[in-house]
Order: structure tokens, then sequence, then C-alpha cells
């Protein structure tokens, strides 16, 4: 491969079923990866390089990319998929418990913006955020207020991040997924799976091809005006 030609992209959540999925087309696309997550996956390519780190903590993150644009010698693509879900109801949530989850899932995206703004800058990069229906809709207990919140934050720092960096050429979106298909939902059991699809009004779940299809085009030239948008993929479950 032809490193000074080939894009790199940065992925945070890399192990999990919608991260791996993301490496795993990009790395077909021909991209250069860097992906992290609290526990190594199996690289997608064998020029992948992998870096176990805690999205939440600070000195981490600005290491992963002063590492990454080192390593590759710049960055063009920042994949924010990591996350973490909790449960309600609030009264039960504990105040450690509610910090850990908004760091986890919005902290780790403004810490992961701001280190890499520097080598984004200088190539034009596109980033893409993960928030989910339950940042457009209030969530429920099976995730807990503070997922919620946290994903309506990420939705917000987008539109804020399309804003402040479009005259960088810097484009910036964000996807918000219903139910996917992945092992996430375990925590349901069947029966649960069974009702998720039951309230969707396609009836059926998102797959990981319908979330990597979609961020292939953000990325894509076909998608050079867009910047700041929100992408709704649950099946007609929100609407907005």
């Amino acid at each position: 491969m032809n490193h000074a030609a080939a894009p790199v992209a940065l992925i945070t959540g890399a192990a999990g079923g919608i991260g791996a999925a993301i490496a795993n087309r990009l790395g077909e696309l021909g991209y250069q990866l860097s992906l992290t997550d609290l526990q190594p996956g199996t690289p997608p390519a064998a020029d992948a390089i992998w870096t176990a780190a805690d999205v939440a903590d600070e000195q981490a993150i600005r290491a992963l990319c002063e590492a990454t644009s080192q390593q590759f010698g710049h960055i063009d693509v920042v994949i924010h998929a990591a996350g973490q879900v909790g449960s309600g109801p609030l009264a039960k949530v504990s105040h450690a418990q509610w910090q850990r989850l908004l760091d986890v899932n919005l902290t780790s995206a403004f810490l992961l913006t701001k280190y890499a703004y520097p080598t984004l800058k200088a190539r034009h990069g596109r980033v893409v955020l993960f928030s989910s229906s339950n940042g457009l809709n209030g969530g429920s207990a099976y995730s807990g207020p503070a997922y919620a919140v946290a994903k309506a934050g990420i939705i917000n720092l987008c539109r804020y991040l399309g804003k402040e960096w479009a005259s960088d050429g810097i484009r910036i979106n964000c996807i918000a997924p219903g139910p996917v298909d992945t092992p996430m939902l375990d925590r349901l059991g069947d029966a649960g799976k069974q009702a998720l699809r039951d309230s969707i009004p396609l009836g059926k779940l998102a797959t990981t091809d319908h979330v990597t299809g979609t961020v292939e085009y953000l990325l894509s030239p076909s998608a050079n005006m867009l910047t700041g948008t929100v992408h709704n993929i649950s099946g007609g479950l929100v609407l907005d």
C-alpha cells in the first residue's frame, strides 16, 4: 500500500460490533487504520495499529492522536464509535454511574475531536460521531437516563462543530442508530429483542451493514455538502 496516498482513519470502540464492522469496511476501502478500545481486537488489515485505551482518559486520547499522527503522518478521518449503555430508573443511578456514562459517551467525543483537530484541519478531514435514537427521543430505562442525555449531547456537539469547523474545511456528521443487531442487545434476551423488532415500523433491527453504508456515504465525495447533520437509522422508530 502507498502510505503517502492512503487515507488514515482513527476509530474508537473498534472492538465492538459497530466499530469492528466500520474498521473492516474501511480496511476494504484501502484506509490505514488506527484502532482503539478498552481491549485490543483482531486488526482487519496487516498495517492497522491497535491501542488499548479508555476513551474517557484525557491523556490516553491525547497520546492516541499523537501516536497515530506520528505513525501515519496525518489523520484524515475520525470515527467515534465507543459507547457504554446504562440502565434506569434515574432514582437508582448513582452519581458515579452517571458521571462514568457521560464521560464514556460524551466527554470522550470532546477529547477526541479536541486532540485530533490540528491534523484534521491540515487535511480538511472528516468526523463521524455516534449518537443513538435515545438521543432523539429521550431514551428509556433499557439504557438509562445518562446514556440518553449523553447521546443528545453528541448531536449538539456535532452541530456546534459543524459550524465552528466549516471554515477549516472539516466536515463532521452524526449517526443516530436505533437498535442494531449486535452483541450489545444480548442483554435484553430473546423476548426483549423481539419486542424491539415489534416496535420498529419496518419490522426489523438494523444491521451493521446499514451503519457502515452510512459511514461510507458520509466519507465520500457525494456528501461534500453535508456537515452538522444527524442520520437517523431506526427503521421509523424515531421520526425526526
